[in-house]
């Protein structure tokens, strides 16, 4: 049974707005496939590529006989040595990188809508800083090695300190039961310069721990295995469904809050809301990989000029898109230098750092940024 006519359909499809919001439903869902089979292509390049040469389909066919259902079909002549090599190193890295530029640019798009700031991005409300001091704090005192023997005390720390560093933050930045994006913003940042400044105090005090901080603070996926996987998967997955769900009241804050509490929405709630699941799966994501740059904030600006400002779509596009890119630096990462690793960090930064300024001599004094975000 049909609730709405065909006639009514065919007029509104006929109307300019009916057929203007067809042909962009129909490059989203073009956009979505695309990304969806780059990615699967992603993982599969980059588990084959290493000091032992194994090729696309190949990884294909071992991952596919894990499945269940499907995997008793799938044929695999493939050496147990070489199977071991992509299910236990270089898979559970591929797919902690694809999570890890999740979190990231998918917090970078919802930063940089609720906070009406081109160039927010994920660690500009101390995120980071919270997770570096958790880290250091961890690494210098050695507080136990595991948890249940899964989860290591490091990523642990680093969850537990990030998340705290938001709800701080948060907590400051409330005035009379609302929280201002601008007082947020600038809370944020003198609490980022007082842990990194802490974070240093501690890299000089232990001489023998400052290489290990000085790799955190780079970002690097060298330790990450299925356990890191296991930990940050459900934290990212939910926090990020969480964030899609509420993504259509993202759009009205452009015009402002207050315009936008007028369209319904309740923009004290969203806020609380939205900030939780950022800081939930960035700390997710920086607690298994360290200080990442660029990623949450390139990749939104990216996004937003192939598919609009909206961030129904612009929300799970970024995510897939920093899926990719994070894989793809993170087998750049792993394999310049090679057998010796370089930080995925220094790689996101030497990649992202000209390309932003770039776009910022692009814009003619900010009119791009502006433009990209209305």
């Amino acid at each position: 049974m049909r609730l709405v006519s065909e006639g009514a359909i065919e007029s509104v499809s006929k109307s300019g707005f009916g057929e203007k919001y067809f042909k962009r439903f129909n490059r989203w869902k073009i956009t979505i496939i695309v990304l969806i089979v780059l990615l699967i292509l992603t993982v599969a390049v980059a588990a084959a590529i290493g000091p032992v040469q194994i090729s696309p389909l190949e990884v294909y066919k071992i991952i596919l006989q894990k499945i269940p259902l499907i995997g008793g079909s799938i044929q695999v002549d493939s050496p147990p040595l070489t199977q071991e090599i992509v299910l236990l190193v270089r898979l559970p890295r591929v797919l902690a990188a694809a999570l890890v530029g999740v979190a990231l640019a998918s917090s970078g798009s919802v930063l940089q809508g609720l906070l009406r700031n081109p160039i927010a991005d994920p660690f500009i409300i101390g995120i980071s800083a919270g997770a570096s001091l958790g880290a250091s704090i961890a690494m210098v005192t050695g507080i136990g090695a595991s948890l249940l023997g899964i989860l290591y005390s490091v990523p642990i720390a680093a969850f537990v300190s990030a998340l705290g560093t938001v709800f701080l933050i948060y907590s400051l930045s409330r005035v009379g039961g609302s929280v201002s994006m601008l007082t947020l913003l600038l809370i944020g940042v003198a609490i980022t310069s007082l842990f990194s400044a802490l974070v240093y105090l501690i890299m000089l005090i232990s001489n023998a721990q400052a290489q290990g901080i000085l790799y955190w603070m780079f970002g690097s996926l060298t330790l990450a295995g299925w356990n890191y996987v296991y930990m940050a998967f459900p934290f990212i997955i939910v926090g990020l469904g969480v964030i899609l769900y509420f993504a259509r009241d993202l759009n009205p804050i452009a015009l402002g809050e207050e315009q936008a509490f007028h369209l319904g929405v309740d923009t004290e709630m969203l806020k609380k809301i939205l900030l939780a699941c950022v800081a939930l799966v960035t700390a997710a994501a920086v607690s298994i990989s360290g200080i990442i740059g660029f990623i949450g904030l390139i990749i939104p600006h990216i996004m937003r000029l192939l598919v609009g400002p909206d961030h129904r779509m612009l929300i799970p596009s970024s995510a897939l898109a920093g899926a990719i890119v994070l894989i793809l630096c993170d087998t750049l990462a792993r394999t310049l230098i090679s057998p010796s690793e370089v930080p995925v960090g220094v790689i996101t930064a030497i990649l992202g750092c000209p390309f932003f300024i770039y776009l910022l001599l692009r814009s003619r004094r900010g009119s791009w940024l502006r433009r990209a975000m209305s």
